[in-house]
């Protein structure tokens, strides 16, 4: 089914991004609890939060603040993290309209996450920026408020049940690659094959001593540039790309 008007596509990227949300706020918990024990208050890590929808980047920072570490090696430690996320906004920008203004990409590229990058890669052919809006007004505030709650009362709860809120992040990923692999054996095939390169790869002598983000930048180029070559997906008549739009 096609969606036509922004509020379908906006309703749609609410709908898809309830559970991303509620996984951001479980990760993202443990997260507050490792700034509070830094003796960060809860208002500067939402804000960190807000600001920096990255897990992997917000943790390592963490990490540096507790080593004391110079702010261009935190720079530099946050560029290698999430180089990733430049690949992921080559991908959408050619799944997005020419004509698209240039705020709709700004506003875009704020949100880029693995999770709101794995639907919206899926959404369709074709995507409307008010999809990730949607996505964003949900995932946001979950990422932000598990933060602040995490900061507040995480030194309540036990380590157990800290430890089951981890396991959600694996949850959230595998609620987010199922259905498009349901839908197109193609797609069910790359992630079979991303899997078991990435545990060949964690395991390889020589590029397992390579950081977990430049792993993922290489596995990331190699398969799906394979996959771009041998299964190219054919574009839409221009007109039709601007019939979506109205």
């Amino acid at each position: 089914m096609k969606l036509e008007t922004n509020r379908s596509w906006y309703q749609k990227g609410i709908r898809d991004g309830i559970p991303i949300a509620l996984g951001y706020l479980a990760v993202s918990f443990t997260l507050g609890i490792a700034a509070g024990n830094l003796g960060i208050t809860a208002f500067p890590a939402a804000l960190m939060s807000l600001t920096n929808l990255t897990s992997a980047g917000e943790f390592a920072a963490l990490g540096l603040i507790t080593a004391g570490a110079a702010y261009t090696e935190m720079a530099g430690t946050q560029l290698i993290i999430n180089l990733r996320y430049f690949l992921m906004s080559c991908a959408l920008s050619q799944k997005l309209p020419a004509n698209l203004p240039f705020f709709h990409r700004l506003l875009v590229s704020y949100g880029i996450t693995d999770e709101i990058f794995g639907i919206a890669i899926g959404a369709g052919e074709k995507l409307n920026p008010f999809y990730t809006y949607g996505a964003l007004t949900v995932a946001v505030p979950g990422w932000t408020l598990g933060t602040w709650l995490g900061v507040v009362s995480g030194n309540v709860l036990p380590q157990r049940v800290l430890s089951a809120l981890n396991v959600a992040l694996y949850g959230m990923f595998i609620a987010v690659i199922v259905p498009p692999a349901r839908k197109e054996k193609i797609l069910a095939g790359m992630i079979g094959v991303s899997m078991a390169a990435s545990l060949v790869f964690t395991y390889l002598p020589g590029i397992s001593q390579i950081s977990s983000g430049m792993r993922i930048i290489l596995l990331t180029i190699l398969i799906a540039g394979a996959g771009a070559i041998l299964f190219p997906i054919p574009e839409e008549p221009e007109n039709q790309t601007k019939d979506q739009q109205k």
